[in-house]
């Protein structure tokens, strides 16, 4: 799995101009599930770091939550949804197999006009979306791109597997990149490892096999995981993915004010961080309050670390995602935003505990 750093996959003249999330009110405790499954807070915590998780209801899709999100990232950026000349999207389970996600996302805020693609690439979703939103705007193509990462994963999952269901939560982030007089700089490093394509899938509901009785029967619509094989691909391929990235980017960890991790376990961001000799106060996580949310976990943590105080305009950040393919990217980008505008929306965004 070990590589040479890649040339290129730096692209600079690029920033984010405004980010906004939102999640679903309901909360699902450790032990609201350990009420109709075999289970407990303490087996749950020890094992993945999850407190709780957000939920969404029968009738919300990631659409509708990525719409929330993506009207908050365009106030902050003072960015007219018009103005927006491509939407990309990112879910684990999207809305459905077509149309895009994307493309539902561009009609409902507005941007009529704008191209609109999904991303495919498991839980790396964000980083990859951000990633070509950046070389859409440094190739020239695009000057304001809006990107998504919009997931209720609850409605794909097994409620009789305790070895998933207790892993994800529901959510959404979304981000306006556009281009920039400045030189910030965004560097990526994306890579994929079909050979683990099984160990994390969704077996049924695709052209390989389409719904049946006997596929509905054989519970094959629900997420699958080997979680010992995808907790082995974590621990060995974020951290080489963080080192390439950095020496693509001719920077050393010691050069990163924060370590942005996708939130899937603790038990592999703690590895990442040892691996990575990285200060603990210097890495950003909110997996015990909203779990696995998949391609929305790294930009609700880049939302929440602005608003604590944690990510401040001009600070190096470093990016990790990992899922489904098996998947990984990373990445190291300037940030551009200093706090939230007045009235703080994206506290209320995430909701109340009411």
């Amino acid at each position: 799995m070990t590589q040479a750093p890649r040339d290129g996959g730096v692209v600079r003249g690029v920033r984010i101009s405004g980010i906004g999330v939102h999640v679903p009110q309901r909360i699902l405790t450790n032990d609201d599930i350990s009420q109709f499954l075999d289970t407990s807070d303490d087996w749950i915590r020890s094992r993945t770091g999850i407190r709780e998780r957000r939920i969404a209801t029968a009738a919300e899709a990631p659409s509708d939550l990525g719409v929330l999100a993506a009207v908050r990232a365009l106030d902050m950026a003072g960015v007219s949804p018009r103005e927006i000349e491509l939407v990309i999207s990112s879910s684990l389970i999207p809305d459905m197999v077509f149309p895009a996600t994307a493309a539902v996302i561009a009609e409902r805020i507005g941007a009529r006009e704008a191209g609109a693609f999904d991303v495919q690439a498991g839980c790396t979703g964000f980083v990859y979306a951000l990633a070509a939103a950046a070389a859409f705007i440094g190739a020239g193509m695009y000057r304001r791109v809006l990107v998504v990462g919009a997931e209720t994963v609850s409605k794909g999952l097994d409620w009789e597997d305790r070895r998933t269901c207790v892993l994800f939560g529901d959510g959404a982030g979304a981000v306006v990149v556009e281009r920039s007089a400045d030189h910030e700089l965004f560097t990526f490093d994306l890579g994929n490892d079909g050979s683990g394509a099984g160990k994390l899938n969704m077996p049924a509901g695709g052209a390989r096999l389409p719904a049946t009785h006997d596929s509905v029967s054989r519970r094959e619509h629900f997420l699958k995981m080997d979680g010992p094989e995808v907790f082995r691909f974590a621990t060995r391929t974020v951290a080489e993915s963080c080192l390439r990235v950095l020496q693509n980017a001719d920077l050393t960890v010691d050069d990163v004010d924060l370590f942005v991790p996708h939130q899937a376990n603790q038990r592999i961001i703690a590895s990442a961080v040892r691996r990575l000799g990285i200060a603990e106060d210097r890495v950003f996580t909110n997996l015990e309050r909203y779990g696995n949310t998949s391609c929305a976990s790294i930009p609700l943590c880049l939302e929440e670390a602005m608003e604590s105080g944690r990510l401040a305009a001009g600070q190096r950040l470093l990016l990790a995602g990992f899922g489904a393919g098996l998947s990984w990217g990373s990445a190291v980008i300037t940030w551009s935003l200093d706090g939230a505008p007045d009235g703080d929306p994206g506290r209320d965004a995430r909701g109340s505990d009411t």
